[in-house]
């Protein structure tokens, strides 16, 4: 039998490519986070809250201390280490001055943030205090603890004004409500979600979560609250005896943590997973997801989600600092940055290519990478440029700041440049831009100089002197804005009651009409 040969038709190899993936609107707004910043603590970050007034300062608690960053230096600003035993979940009060906390010692402690003193200690738990938080009124606070119970301490009196013990188990999570300060919320791992109504002595809502129970929050109309435990969020209806919304389940280990942000139009979870993930809150679908290099305990977002700090498990704190916008010829600057110089195209052959020339970066950058620090900023102290670009120095001095170096700078300094320093200082001290920057510069140019003002030359000294004087007149404006901001709201508050005594004797002359209406409609 012949066999008939036909070609031999090759497969098909063709390498086909991937979808590209499409950018979101909140993919672009989390990735200007930029790099984060790694801080070491000497053990695992129970919490982290962000102070509600600027320049948002925010509360790390870890091992038997409180550490209060600022998230623009990212260094520690304040160290509260009056606690024996393991300090837990420190939080900021409305205003920012004081702070709260629960210990291993089974004490709630009141500090105020300027001093650090301790101004209140309360006592009645039995057992470790892992989560405190101030009420919608500011003045009282509640404690969440291992001894399965719920307590409403009076700040005025010290005094313990409630017990609730309902949990079977640890208490881990609690929120107050934002709209009542009579309404709490209390987590435990017996799975159980309670909501107490501090007019009543009596739970007046149970859910049952399914897992421990590891943080919980109140949605900011007070309506619903959203609880986190095991590997799901559930989001249920006060309203509705507790009813079950949504149940949300992304990560794969436990979730630890939840915050709001944009302006309350997202949600966040952290989890133990590595992942923080970012939910949009009318459809809990995930928008945007970010990773970490450990297990996550705790996760804090400043106003305006201009800082996200995130805890992890191994004592390493990551602080992004969202960048500023780049504007769109500068985006093209940077682009073609490198581009070779434009080819002059002829009827030639050969094109030639000019040689592109390095472009020279600013002097304290050169000093910067090679570790002289005082050249660095003897070089932005020159008068054309702290004169005319004092962003400069700023950005310097920031730099300095960040790699806790200031001092070895400033040490290093020529009596000239002492002056110039001084120069600086004065000038820039009410610029609201620079303030933050040059009170911190201000504290470390004290540390160094504090025995050695006497030997400054006469310039100096005066320049020293007149510095002292300005901040003194700082002072003395704060002072007058804070006794104006009082007298206003007496004035506000006095309309207040006016308004309402009005509204009083309108109601009193239309109540007899009514009466009488009353009286004929009986007649009839």
């Amino acid at each position: 039998m012949s066999h008939i040969s036909y070609p031999f038709k090759k497969t098909n190899k063709s390498v086909y490519q991937k979808p590209a993936s499409v950018l979101s609107e909140d993919n672009i707004y989390w990735k200007k986070l930029g790099q984060p910043v790694l801080v070491k603590e000497f053990g695992a970050i129970d919490y982290l809250d962000f102070s509600p007034v600027e320049p948002y300062y925010f509360a790390a608690t870890c091992s038997v201390r409180i550490q209060i960053y600022d998230p623009i230096t990212k260094i520690v600003t304040k160290n509260i280490s009056k606690f024996l035993e393991a300090a837990y979940g420190g939080s900021f009060r409305n205003d920012g001055r004081l702070l709260v906390a629960g210990s291993e010692e089974a004490a709630v402690k009141l500090f105020d943030i300027q001093s650090k003193n301790v101004l209140r200690v309360f006592t009645g738990h039995t057992g470790p205090v892992h989560r405190t938080f101030f009420t919608k009124d500011q003045t009282k606070i509640i404690s969440f603890s291992d001894d399965k119970s719920v307590c409403l301490w009076d700040i005025a009196t010290e005094q313990k004004l409630q017990t609730f013990s309902e949990h079977t188990d640890y208490i881990r999570a609690g929120a107050p409500s934002p709209v009542s300060p009579d309404l709490i919320l209390s987590g435990g791992y017996d799975h159980v979600v309670k909501l107490y109504d501090c007019r009543t002595n009596e739970p007046a809502l149970t859910v049952n979560h399914g897992s421990p129970v590891e943080s919980i929050m109140f949605i900011p109309s007070g309506g619903l609250f959203i609880s986190a435990g095991g590997t799901e969020i559930k989001v249920w209806d006060i309203f509705n005896g507790g009813k079950l919304l949504a149940n949300i389940s992304q990560h794969h280990k436990t979730v630890t943590t939840l915050r709001l942000s944009s302006n309350n139009s997202r949600l966040m979870s952290a989890s133990l997973d590595r992942h923080v993930k970012i939910y949009d809150i009318s459809t809990f679908k995930v928008v945007h997801n970010i990773d970490f290099p450990n297990a996550i305990l705790s996760m804090a977002i400043s106003e305006n989600d201009d800082v996200l700090a995130v805890g992890m498990i191994d004592g390493v704190i990551s602080i992004r600092k969202r960048g500023q916008p780049i504007r769109h010829n500068e985006e093209r600057k940077e682009l073609y940055k490198f581009a070779p110089d434009h080819v002059d195209t002829s009827t030639s052959v050969d094109n030639v290519v000019s040689k592109q020339k390095m472009e020279k970066g600013p002097e304290f950058e050169k000093h910067l990478r090679k570790m002289e620090f005082d050249k660095a900023l003897s070089s932005v102290l020159k008068s054309y440029v702290a004169a005319k670009q004092p962003e400069k120095t700023v950005s310097l001095i920031q730099e300095l700041l960040r790699r806790k170096v200031l001092h070895v700078a400033i040490d290093g300094l020529s009596e000239k440049d002492i002056g110039g320093l001084l120069r600086f200082f004065k000038k820039n001290l009410g610029e609201t831009r620079f303030s933050r920057t040059v009170i911190d510069a201000v504290n470390v140019f004290i540390d160094v100089f504090e025995n050695q003002i006497k030997l400054f030359s006469e310039q100096n000294l005066w320049l020293y002197n007149s510095l002292k004087e300005e901040i003194l007149q700082e002072i003395d404006v704060c002072k007058r804005a804070s006794e104006l901001e009082g007298a206003i709201g007496l004035l506000l508050s006095g309309a207040q009651v006016n308004m309402t005594k009005d509204m009083l004797e309108i109601n009193d002359i239309l109540a007899p009409s009514s009466k009488a209406q009353k009286e004929i409609v009986i007649d009839i």
